[in-house]
């Protein structure tokens, strides 16, 4: 039979279990802002009180802070455009770390690169320290406060270059 201490630490590698699906979904998502549909599953993620901004130089002017679900939806359904705003982007998280204290927020730190290539022309690589608040809902874990910190920022000459790739000959 399993005692409430055993059944809290159950609960709270459940939570944090809950939390890398919620932002691994909101990062795919992210890179797939192409209509009404993906915009609102974003902010599914989220809850109806939920923060959303970018802090520090540059983000906090270039990204601003939005408050609530449907500020935040309205937010991401800027990128909604024909033609579509990225023409290819990708999100990839690291060095993640999940602090939860007994029964309180869990709180997510990862560090974030972002490629992503303009339909408008132009390619930019990014990275940046991603901070969450998760809150247990009763529809699961969601997003109640994200931060995006700049690390670094540049621009590239494009992603996929035709040259041909290497790979081992096979005798």
């Amino acid at each position: 039979m399993m005692n409430s201490q055993d059944a809290l630490r159950l609960q709270q590698l459940e939570d944090q279990q809950a939390a890398r699906v919620c932002i691994s979904n909101y990062m795919w998502l992210c890179d797939r802002l192409d209509s009404t549909e993906t915009v609102q599953a974003i902010g599914d993620l989220f809850t109806a009180d939920a923060c959303w901004e970018g802090v520090g130089e540059p983000y906090a002017a270039r990204l601003g802070r939005h408050l609530g679900r449907e500020v935040i939806v309205a937010m991401m359904a800027g990128y909604v455009r024909t033609p579509a705003h990225f023409a290819m982007n990708a999100h990839f998280l690291c060095s993640e770390a999940l602090n939860q204290q007994v029964d309180g927020p869990l709180f997510g730190r990862w560090l974030m690169l972002q490629t992503s290539e303009f339909t408008a022309g132009g390619a930019h690589l990014n990275a940046a320290e991603i901070n969450v608040e998760f809150r247990r809902e009763a529809s699961g874990m969601r997003i109640h406060h994200f931060t995006t910190r700049n690390l670094f920022s540049r621009p590239v000459n494009h992603w996929h270059a035709a040259d041909e790739l290497p790979v081992p000959d096979k005798n």
